[in-house]
């Protein structure tokens, strides 16, 4: 199951999508969670998904690759379809003691259900098709008019970008650590959720553990280099917006109107 988090990875290629600027990747990607928080209907979500295809196939990135990312958060997607099925009043379905399913509460279901997957697959493209330095380098670039009110941009880039490096280091000596306590009799796999959960305590402490120990090295290692923050730091590479930037924000535009217009024509 560790393989199947694909969270944070960077997925190497030499696609539009890739070359494009970090900026741009992020602020489309925030412009796009607000786009589906327009959606109001399928039809909207209709228009994303044909907006996520088209990406998706410009990336090059494989389907199974995006895909495989959901299977670690189906809990919560099915926690999600649950709770909206359950608790939204309406047209009643189906009915046994206090559960009932209504009319609306399966529709809210489905389109809460849609709504979240498809965030978190276009969110997942950011990192997909960024460089973790790039991305640090953007974040901090966004972040930089703060600097005058006292927002340390640098430091908050650079933690963003740890976070999502190091994500698939932990998962590494999660899966390491798992396979040790196999080969000494642990079960993971058998039982109700209850006690898989509970099989995974003693994996948790050791993963700790080893996450302290890679901080502390990485602060070690940062002190020994005389790192000190973002203040008169150069880049090899100067981000510098280029055609396909600004070809990329238009398109980007484009859609967030389109479904501004679909969702104020129901």
């Amino acid at each position: 199951m560790l393989k199947d988090i694909t969270l944070g990875q960077y997925y190497p290629g030499d696609s539009w999508i890739h070359r494009l600027d970090a900026r741009v990747k992020i602020i489309a990607t925030i412009l796009y969670i607000v786009s589906l928080f327009i959606v109001k209907d399928f039809i909207g979500f209709g228009l994303v998904v044909i907006f996520l295809a088209l990406v998706i196939g410009i990336s090059k990135v494989p389907l199974s690759f995006i895909l495989r990312g959901l299977k670690p958060i189906f809990i919560i997607i099915l926690f999600t379809f649950v709770i909206n099925m359950l608790m939204t009043k309406g047209t009643i379905l189906w009915q046994w003691g206090i559960i009932r399913i209504t009319e609306e509460g399966l529709y809210n279901a489905v389109f809460m259900g849609l709504r979240l997957v498809f965030l978190i697959i276009g969110s997942s493209l950011l990192t997909f098709t960024t460089k973790p330095m790039s991305l640090t380098d953007g974040i901090e670039k966004i972040l930089s008019p703060l600097r005058k009110i006292g927002v340390p941009a640098h430091e908050l880039a650079m933690m963003m970008s740890i976070a999502l490096r190091f994500i698939p280091t932990l998962m590494e000596e999660a899966d390491k650590i798992m396979k040790a306590q196999k080969a000494r009799g642990a079960d993971f796999e058998t039982g109700n959720i209850f006690r898989r959960a509970k099989a995974l305590v003693p994996l948790l402490v050791p993963l700790f553990i080893g996450a302290f120990r890679i901080a502390q090295d990485l602060a070690m290692a940062m002190e020994a280099r005389c790192y000190r923050g973002g203040a008169h730091r150069t880049r090899m590479n100067a981000m510098v917006l280029q055609k396909k930037d600004a070809a990329a924000s238009v398109l980007m535009a484009a859609f967030l109107f389109l479904l501004i217009i679909q969702s104020q024509l129901l």
